[in-house]
């Protein structure tokens, strides 16, 4: 529901507690692309 309203794959991944972005985006069912698209547009 996070990654739903807010597109904020870094935030998902901190709540879920993964160490791997990969692993989020798998937990999510995100295409590759998009996720990347997503994660190099937040600053981390």
């Amino acid at each position: 529901m996070i990654y739903k309203k807010t597109k904020n794959l870094r935030a998902v991944q901190l709540l879920l507690g993964h160490t791997n972005m990969s692993s989020t985006v798998r937990y999510l069912g995100v295409e590759v692309e998009d996720a990347l698209e997503i994660a190099e547009s937040i600053e981390v």
